[in-house]
């Protein structure tokens, strides 16, 4: 991408990064590091127009989530997430084809949870 002098890079991060998770400090510290690895990448990589930003998925229905129990999925919609209901893969797919479209979004982080790390607690 620098000797094309162009290119896109789209790092997956996590809410979990954002904000503390029970039971999975390991997680979210690992996620917790792709938005500043992104802005810091983002920087060494401008003067050569490779742009570099994030994505933050909250709760996405994918197989991870199938070992919720039923309880705690109904936990999550009906408390945890504002929109009530869980992300799908394809709302993390658009967002990123968005990222890699956009010429001018350097070094951000998009959240993606159905508004579930702006609530207040």
């Amino acid at each position: 991408m620098m000797q094309q002098g162009e290119g896109a890079i789209v790092l997956i991060g996590s809410g979990a990064g954002l904000h503390g998770c029970p039971t999975a400090i390991a997680y979210g510290a690992a996620k917790g590091s792709i938005p500043q690895l992104t802005r810091a990448l983002a920087r060494e990589l401008a003067d050569s127009n490779v742009r570099v930003n994030c994505v933050s998925p909250g709760v996405i229905r994918t197989p991870f989530q199938n070992r919720l129990a039923p309880e705690q999925v109904q936990i999550n919609i009906n408390s945890r997430i504002p929109l009530h209901r869980e992300g799908q893969s394809e709302d993390v797919a658009n967002a990123i084809v968005g990222l890699l479209e956009n010429e001018f979004i350097m070094g951000d982080n998009l959240v993606i949870d159905g508004g579930m790390t702006m609530r207040m607690v």
